[in-house]
């Protein structure tokens, strides 16, 4: 019997990109939703993830946490969906993967909280800057369907999330290059199932 796995996760959170990464794999999987508050932080949770927050899987006695690790091991997980890297994408894979996890995801939480970084201690933070890191990630996808090429891979999941709820709410400013990458990646049959799922749990709430 294969071992059970489960979403544990909020549709208004970054759960979504887990929700998007199980749809791609094709694999049968249980939702659990949980307000935020007591639901993130009931006993029951913490056991899963101490740092109470969602998204978290289980896959058997297994737990993954962090959108980038769930998008990883579940490319590896379920091999036959395609989604993990070749050898000759395996470079750019994972580092535009942690990429987007470290920098860019630094970069735009911190503009968006009005956290102003004096030039002369740049160096002290893992981006740099604003400006910098959304270069380096338009420079990234411009001559590329994809981040690693030609292939959509679990990579595009991740750094498709964070460059298209970037648009979308403001929190990085559109460019041609990010703008077509982004509808690449929403073209996606898997994240339109999954936007479905996690609107409908939305307005189930309401």
């Amino acid at each position: 019997m294969a071992d059970t796995l489960t979403l544990y996760t909020n549709p208004m959170s970054r759960g979504r990109i887990a929700r998007w990464m199980l749809e791609e794999t094709g694999a049968d999987y249980e939702t659990k939703i949980l307000k935020f508050g007591e639901g993130s932080q009931s006993a029951d949770f913490l056991t899963i993830n101490p740092m109470g927050k969602v998204p978290a899987i289980t896959h058997g006695d297994k737990v993954v946490t962090e959108c980038a690790a769930i998008c990883a091991y579940l490319a590896e997980a379920f091999p036959d969906a395609g989604l993990a890297p070749t050898p000759d994408e395996r470079a750019d894979y994972y580092r535009w993967l942690f990429f987007a996890a470290g920098p860019v995801e630094a970069a735009v939480v911190n503009r968006s909280l009005g956290v102003e970084i004096p030039d002369e201690k740049a160096g002290m933070v893992g981006y740099g800057n604003f400006e910098r890191t959304r270069n380096v990630l338009i420079s990234a996808i411009a001559d590329r369907p994809f981040i690693c090429g030609d292939r959509f891979t679990a990579a595009d999941v991740y750094v498709g999330s964070q460059i298209g709820w970037g648009l979308q709410f403001g929190s990085i400013p559109p460019s041609p290059e990010l703008t077509a990458y982004s509808e690449r990646a929403y073209s996606r049959e898997a994240f339109k199932r999954a936007s479905a799922l996690d609107d409908a749990a939305i307005a189930a709430s309401s």
